[in-house]
């Protein structure tokens, strides 16, 4: 058995998230890096023989449009699939189904799902920390139950978990980081943008058209040189404290 782990994180909470599931598995990972925007994901081909962890952030309560379309290119040819959607605290509405119908269309096999909560990407004081320990812990003990789903020879009914089709709206018109004084133009938030919505030769200022308020470049500079306005900042986290404020939970679907 080939066992897979095809990941949209590009702060890193997502992979923390996937990564104590699939540590549990006790084999050799192969990882399919969606915020890649040098990879041609059709070359990616699987079959029956494989197990896939699909795990992917929800951004406004949907798929990330880009990991939608780079998920979209990969064959599954009846691998057999375990969902992971994290969310910031907030919920994950639509995230879910979204997946499902993504995986699906792809060739996957679903018979299993996880919701589990991250650090909020742009407020990062809502599920600050998070995975911890308490949800690392959940998580591992989700990952031999869905293991022993995904092994086993039936494919079950369908999943059963809240979202929508048609899908709510989907998230856009978020926050664009600038540089600010601490800048030294080193490039690294051009190299390491998933959607290449900075220049090297503008380091600046992020393609407002191109950006997705991944915040990717806010985390990985070395000199805390790049943020989002201050103003806008605020009205973000006023606008998230009453529904982000009370910790949520990880949760489990299984195919019965």
């Amino acid at each position: 058995m080939k066992y897979i782990q095809i990941v949209f994180s590009p702060t890193g909470g997502t992979l923390k998230a996937a990564s104590a599931v699939s540590e549990e598995w006790n084999e050799t990972i192969e990882t399919v890096d969606l915020t890649d925007p040098q990879v041609d994901f059709s070359t990616y081909s699987f079959d029956d023989t494989c197990i896939a962890l699909i795990a992917l952030p929800s951004y406004g309560g949907r798929v990330p449009e880009t990991a939608a379309e780079r998920l979209g290119k990969i064959s599954g040819n009846g691998a057999r699939c375990l969902l992971m959607c994290v969310y910031g605290n907030r919920d994950y509405d639509d995230t879910l189904v979204e997946m499902e119908d993504i995986a699906e269309k792809c060739g996957f096999k679903v018979r299993a799902a996880i919701a589990a909560v991250a650090e909020h990407s742009i407020a990062v004081q809502y599920a600050a920390g998070r995975p911890d320990a308490v949800d690392v812990k959940k998580l591992k003990e989700f990952s031999k139950t869905a293991l022993e789903k995904l092994q086993g020879e039936s494919i079950g009914s369908k999943l059963e978990y809240k979202g929508n089709r048609p899908y709510k709206k989907a998230f856009s018109g978020g926050p664009v980081p600038k540089a600010n004084q601490l800048c030294v133009k080193c490039g690294l938030c051009a190299e390491k943008c998933p959607v290449q919505a900075i220049s090297k030769e503008n380091i600046d200022v992020a393609d407002a058209k191109k950006c997705i308020s991944c915040m990717r470049c806010v985390k990985v500079c070395p000199h805390s040189a790049r943020n989002v306005n201050k103003a806008m900042m605020s009205a973000i986290s006023l606008m998230l404290k009453k529904t982000c404020s009370q910790r949520k939970e990880c949760e489990l679907f299984i195919c019965t």
